[in-house]
Order: C-alpha cells, then structure tokens, then sequence
C-alpha cells in the first residue's frame, strides 16, 4: 500500500564537500536506520571505499567520517512522495529536495545520481534552478543485479576525477 513519506533524516555535507551523490528516496531499512544505503545489500558502503582503496565503514559515524573525510556529499533527490515499500517504481506525487543550502555551504560544483529515478527527479526538478549537470550513475541498488560490484566500482570511478 501507497503511503505518504516526509525525508526522515538530513542531507550529510560539509564545507569542504565537493562533489553531492544525490539517491532517490531513502529506502524503509534506511529510513528505520535514519540514514543513507542502510540495506545490508545495497553496496553503496562497498563502492565508496573501494574507490579510495579503503575498508568498508560498518557504522555510521564511520560512514560519516569517509564521505566528508573524501570532500563528498550525500542527499536525495526527493524530500516526499508516495511510495510503496522501498520500490522506486511506484514513486509519485514528488516534492523535489531543496539542494540550494548545500550548494551554498560547501564547494559543490559536480552532482552525480545513484541510479535513474534520483537522475530523472534531479533533472526535472533541481537541474533548472541549479543549472549543475547530473552524471547518471548505475544504482548501487540490490535490485540492479544487472551490475556486479566490480562493474560498479570502474563506473563510480569518475567521482574521483571531481574532488
């Protein structure tokens, strides 16, 4: 059953963030957990630190420590919507997220979206006050079992070419 959902946690950044990773929507474990990729299977948590040749964070403070440790940013796409579960598809009735705090509080210049519903929610209705192109990342879902974790590392690579 469709219900209404209100972002349930803050945006991660700090002054010295330069590159923002925008998902979609947090999903129900990440929103029990107050915070982003808390699916035990979604590997995000791998990526990340892969690409910096780092151990994988287990808590979040630690998870914290390495995204604002890497000059990273992490929020979503939408601030609420009508969702089922955690099933992208089912996503309506979008309030975008307000990005513009971050953008002016830190040295953001890239965005890059985990997946395509965070892509095309960005595009539609953050791009045109930014003005910031969007990289559209393969999602680091568990449902994208189309990539492996390998093939997802060499394409979240290109991070690194903006910090």
């Amino acid at each position: 059953m469709s219900e209404r959902i209100i972002h349930p946690f803050e945006a991660l950044y700090n002054e010295n963030s330069k590159v923002l990773i925008l998902g979609s929507f947090p999903s129900v474990k990440s929103r029990e957990v107050s915070f982003f990729y808390g699916h035990p299977r979604n590997r995000f948590w791998k990526v990340i630190p892969a690409l910096f040749g780092e151990e994988e964070p287990v808590t979040i403070e630690k998870k914290k420590e390495l995204i604002l440790r890497r000059n990273l940013a992490l929020w979503d796409s939408i601030h609420s919507c009508e969702i089922t579960g955690s099933s992208d598809s089912s996503v309506k009735n979008v309030v975008p997220n307000d990005i513009s705090k971050i953008i002016g509080n830190s040295k953001v210049s890239k965005v890059f979206c985990n997946g395509a519903l965070s892509h095309k929610m960005y595009m539609k209705y953050i791009f045109p006050d930014t003005k910031i192109e969007a990289v559209k990342l393969p999602s680091t879902s568990p449902a994208n079992a189309a990539y492996s974790l390998d093939k997802l590392i060499e394409e979240w690579k290109i991070i690194k070419e903006y910090l």
